[in-house]
């Protein structure tokens, strides 16, 4: 797909980032994976992430990412594969260009890599990441990455395959600015934790769609909730608010790292054996699970 083409689907309809499936040592297991994306790409999201953030990308080394792209896209049939690329910028260009060549449809730059930045700093990173591929790039404002409008204005002055713009830091004023300013020059992803927490904010504000990480184990409620959304139905929305997203953010809230181990036991609990997470995350007691397990029966594949 070229960057204008994937531009498009990501506006499409809703997105998620499927977990990356381990066994008890922590080694990638491509068949189990292969069947979690084939499910998943049976809804309608128009594209998967890859080794994104609920993927565990920080976890993974460059060398695992393009065997992830490669079973998922073998999987995914005609579902568009974003790769997550990131930390510095010589092994974010080296992430993205495996990404590339192992047939991602496009590449999600998360920050870089523990320090803060200047905006020129940011701009040139971000830039030498768009120009060492010929897919298109999404760029995610979170934690120590958060691109301001005029260094966003010149990258995509500079960088034509810059199609898409993910937020997580629930800045509402920075972000409609970026919306009203970019125009759609850009397509405007929701990527709080939880997203489904935020999309009404980020709707009013112009983000058409978000990815959802509970898609990964109860995709059809994820998708009922994002018609609703988008169809202005909010007493439905509340409804599965206060039904099933406020007690998983309870839950998910008990302890660092749960928002991508809580989706990783829902997927274990829905029958596929994604394994543990890896250090240094940690997985729900079983206490916990059974939770989990209880809040997603009705929603059993």
């Amino acid at each position: 797909m070229n960057p204008q083409d994937v531009k498009v689907v990501l506006g499409a309809g809703l997105l998620s980032f499927p977990v990356t499936h381990f066994d008890g040592n922590g080694i990638f297991q491509a068949e189990s994976y292969r069947r979690h994306v084939e499910w998943l790409a049976g809804f309608p999201a128009p594209v998967l992430f890859a080794a994104g953030g609920t993927g565990e990308f920080f976890s993974l080394a460059p060398r695992e990412i393009p065997d992830i792209i490669r079973a998922a896209k073998e999987a995914a049939g005609k579902t568009a594969i974003v790769s997550g690329c990131g930390y510095g910028t010589e092994i974010a260009i080296e992430i993205a260009r495996s990404a590339e060549k192992a047939g991602a449809d496009g590449i999600l730059l998360l920050p870089h890599y523990l320090i803060d930045a200047p905006q020129d700093g940011i701009f040139e990173h971000v830039r030498r990441v768009c120009q060492s591929v010929g897919v298109g790039v999404m760029v995610y404002n979170r934690d120590n990455s958060v691109i301001q409008v005029d260094t966003l204005q010149k990258l995509c002055d500079a960088c034509p395959n810059l199609i898409g713009f993910k937020d997580g830091t629930g800045d509402i004023g920075l972000i409609r600015q970026i919306s009203a300013t970019m125009g759609d020059r850009l397509t405007y992803l929701g990527g709080m934790p939880t997203a489904e927490l935020f999309a009404e904010a980020y709707l009013a504000a112009g983000f058409t769609t978000y990815s959802s990480a509970v898609f990964n184990f109860v995709p059809k409620l994820a998708v009922e909730f994002y018609d609703a959304l988008r169809g202005g139905d909010r007493a439905r929305c509340e409804t599965i608010l206060k039904d099933f997203f406020y007690p998983f953010m309870a839950l998910r809230s008990r302890r660092k790292g749960y928002a991508v181990a809580a989706v990783k036991a829902g997927v274990r609990l829905q029958g596929f054996d994604a394994g543990p997470v890896r250090p240094p995350l940690s997985d729900l007691t079983p206490e916990e699970e059974g939770i989990l397990d209880k809040l997603i029966d009705p929603w059993r594949r």
